[in-house]
């Protein structure tokens, strides 16, 4: 699992405080600057494998600009997608339980940064940090309610409202309605074949909700997109 460490100048490589995360943010200035002391800025790449389930893991993530899809994977080849992640989370959390091994396969969805921490550094400063052991509380918590409520929706709601709910996620991590997601990795993170994902895509283009072409997607009407959802969407809105 290689990931490179961003091109820019030392000051940046190292940062003072962690704001650019909207997770860390909400700590103390003088919490960050102890966190930031323990973090490097790193580049990764669309693609890009973070950890993978059952395996150690070496590093926790808190991405800037990138986004991260999570993946619970059965027999090593099926998966489906669990979660995503954003500025506004992290990837490692679990590592505060004890466990060093990955839950999920992470894969990253769109480039960009992220603060890198040993992840040893990071329990030591987890078990120092009383606002830290509150966020992280609050975080998991949000995070398996969010699985839960995916499994759910997996079984029992159809692909195209299932999609739509992805696309207005994925709209939300990275604020933009543009974005890149081809038909390999959404059959991937909905657990479908791709055959399912053109057709649920055709079905919301017809709808002129979106355009979709060669993987990139651009969200014309997002309230429609939003009423074509389940409500499962609701859970994941950005607050």
């Amino acid at each position: 699992m290689h990931t490179s460490t961003f091109n820019a100048t030392d000051e940046d490589r190292m940062p003072s405080r962690l704001a650019n995360n909207r997770l860390l943010a909400s700590l103390s200035d003088e919490d960050q600057q102890q966190l930031a002391a323990r973090c490097e800025i790193v580049r990764v790449e669309n693609g890009q494998l973070l950890s993978e389930a059952g395996q150690q893991m070496r590093y926790v993530y808190f991405p800037i600009d990138c986004l991260v899809s999570l993946l619970g994977v059965a027999q090593g080849r099926m998966t489906l997608e669990v979660g995503a992640l954003g500025r506004e989370g992290m990837l490692g959390a679990s590592a505060v339980l004890g466990s060093e091994q990955a839950q999920v396969r992470a894969v990253v969805q769109r480039s960009g940064r992220a603060y890198r921490m040993d992840i040893g550094d990071f329990v030591t400063e987890f078990h120092r940090m009383e606002a830290l052991q509150r966020l992280l509380h609050r975080y998991t918590d949000i995070m398996l309610a969010q699985a839960i409520q995916i499994a759910v929706c997996s079984r029992f709601h159809v692909l195209e409202a299932r999609l739509a709910r992805s696309l207005l996620i994925t709209r939300d991590r990275l604020q933009s309605d543009k974005f890149h997601l081809t038909h390999e990795f959404l059959a991937h993170a909905l657990g479908v074949r791709r055959v399912g994902v053109t057709k649920a895509a055709s079905a919301l283009q017809l709808q002129k909700l979106i355009t979709y072409s060669r993987g990139n997607i651009e969200i014309l009407d997002a309230t429609g997109l939003e009423a074509a959802s389940c409500h499962c969407y609701d859970l994941f809105k950005e607050k």
